[in-house]
């Protein structure tokens, strides 16, 4: 219960550290002026003060050090969550973990009769069902010997 609401607090710093690091790397100075010239050009600068580049510059190295910490940080936490919760998953998870027992040698057989093809001849309704026929052997002959040729 502890590490869920650890994880939840380092997830909300975690997104709060994401949009702070975007609006701080929007707001820097660059050649074609960046997303400050759609501020009014000297928006950052009245805000806060002639030096704020240098601001920016160290508030986005703090931002992405905290980005990077925190990434390593959760993704430690969720590998090691992740082999705890697969030992004491739910009772559906441990029945789909469980393993499958081996199959027997039983034979198969079909849920419903086969069809039965419709024979050309009519049967009555008072009659009984026909046993199959047995198969009969061929008839095995031996060859005659043919009489010799001179």
């Amino acid at each position: 219960m502890l590490w869920t609401v650890i994880t939840d607090i380092l997830l909300v710093i975690f997104v709060l550290d994401c949009a702070f690091m975007g609006l701080v790397i929007m707001m820097q100075r660059s050649k074609q002026e960046g997303l400050g010239a759609a501020f009014g050009g000297g928006f950052t600068e009245s805000i806060w003060g002639a030096q704020t580049s240098n601001v920016l510059v160290k508030a986005t190295v703090i931002a992405a050090a905290i980005f990077f910490t925190l990434s390593l940080t959760l993704a430690r936490i969720y590998s090691h969550h992740g082999k705890s919760a697969a030992n004491q998953g739910s009772a559906i998870q441990q029945q789909l973990l469980a393993p499958v027992p081996a199959a027997t040698n039983a034979v198969v057989t079909p849920a419903t009769p086969a069809p039965v093809a419709p024979s050309s001849t009519p049967t009555s309704s008072t009659s009984s069902p026909v046993a199959p026929a047995t198969p009969v052997p061929a008839k095995t002959t031996t060859p005659t010997s043919a009489p010799a040729k001179p």
